[in-house]
């Protein structure tokens, strides 16, 4: 679903991404960890073709990143650190009209507030101005945007930065959902226990390289604390 073939991108003398090979399949939810300017962002820009890559070639469900990136953004959501909404506009309102963005033909009340509510965003809310929302809140309106355009494809960055542990873990589930209906799901974080709790698979990478790719258990057993 996912697909980096010799991946890299390069600004100047600065490689920020270099020699990316990955593939990540229907289903899965493949964590990178690393710390900040280690690659994490940069790949997920060049799947949604908001960069260019010096080499190599990023394919969304068979779809070439650079050739088609509207293709390619059709079948994606992206959740970033912060989803921006619209703050007088409600909840509904918001998703109503980034679905419109996104080409979403059914757009009713009805079907617009069941896919808020599957995202834990309940009719209430849904229906307040975004400018009170909680930055959970503003994220389950991201996860029900992906609802209704029938992702096939996730792409998150650092989407869990400044939740509280209960947030986090309701959005973990929804990620896990989404992962079990079949969604591909890439997600750059500095969580390791997130990471270890939720990812199928999770990636080490340093100075613009994947360098290797561990278990979720692995990384757990790393987290757990010594036993005296």
């Amino acid at each position: 679903m996912l697909q980096a073939t010799s991946l890299c991108k390069q600004y100047g003398d600065f490689v920020a991404l270099n020699d990316l090979n990955l593939t990540i399949e229907p289903g899965e939810i493949f964590c990178l960890l690393g710390p900040n300017g280690s690659g994490k962002s940069t790949t997920i820009n060049l799947f949604l073709g908001f960069l260019s890559p010096t080499q190599g070639t990023a394919k969304v469900a068979g779809i070439d990143a650079v050739k088609d990136p509207c293709a390619v953004r059709r079948v994606t959501a992206y959740i970033p650190d912060q989803v921006n909404l619209y703050a007088p506009l409600t909840g509904l309102e918001n998703l109503r009209y980034l679905a419109t963005l996104a080409g979403v033909i059914d757009r009713s009340d009805q079907v617009l507030l069941a896919h808020l509510q599957a995202a834990g965003l309940p009719n209430e809310a849904a229906k307040r101005r975004a400018g009170g929302y909680s930055k959970g809140m503003r994220q389950k309106v991201g996860v029900a945007l992906a609802l209704a355009k029938n992702a096939k494809v996730l792409l998150l960055d650092e989407p869990t930065t400044g939740l509280d542990p209960e947030s986090i873990a309701d959005f973990g589930h929804l990620v896990q959902r989404l992962a079990s209906e079949g969604v591909a799901t890439l997600m750059a974080t500095h969580d390791l226990a997130f990471a270890a709790e939720i990812g199928t698979r999770v990636g080490m990478m340093r100075a613009g390289r994947l360098e290797k790719t561990i278990t979720p258990q692995a990384l757990a057993q790393v987290l757990r604390p010594a036993t005296l």
